[in-house]
């Protein structure tokens, strides 16, 4: 599967999570030959839970489904750049490799404002694609903050 392809599938997931009134952020994981693993979107409104992003729901799955920890040999694909709570499980579940949609000026924790998965000083580094899809990725979360803007 392609990168294009892996974030159409995030894209799918970032709308359920907009759906049910969350933050629209999907996420896959993919195996070394890049085949479906599993999924996440954010849940952190219908789970009442901080910690239910996109990223970290795909990283339980995953291990779950696999019955390991160790994702060393797997892709995440993210609609969003990581924040640093993401960013950080990232490197703890030594993820292969992270690809991601658009940047995260605020929060981001890979590119914007940290560099986590490549700082030099942190036990596991990964390598990052960031910009697939990412005027799509921007747009679906430009939409869903002017509609519950206009909701008010």
């Amino acid at each position: 599967m392609t990168d294009e392809e892996a974030m159409r599938l995030a894209l799918a997931e970032a709308g359920a999570a907009a759906a049910h009134g969350d933050v629209p952020i999907g996420a896959i994981i993919l195996d070394a030959d890049g085949a479906f693993v599993a999924s996440g979107h954010n849940r952190r409104e219908v789970d009442r839970d901080p910690t239910a992003h996109a990223e970290v729901e795909a990283l339980r799955s995953a291990s779950r489904l696999r019955g390991q920890w160790r994702l060393d040999d797997a892709t995440m694909v993210v609609t969003m750049e990581p924040c640093p709570m993401c960013a950080g499980a990232l490197v703890n579940a030594r993820i292969a490799r992270l690809v991601y949609g658009c940047h995260d000026e605020k929060a981001g924790a890979v590119a914007s404002l940290f560099v986590i998965g490549r700082d030099p000083r942190l036990n596991h580094r990964f390598p990052i694609t960031a910009g697939v899809l990412a005027a799509e990725c921007a747009s679906l979360l430009k939409q869903f903050f002017l509609a519950r803007r206009g909701a008010r």
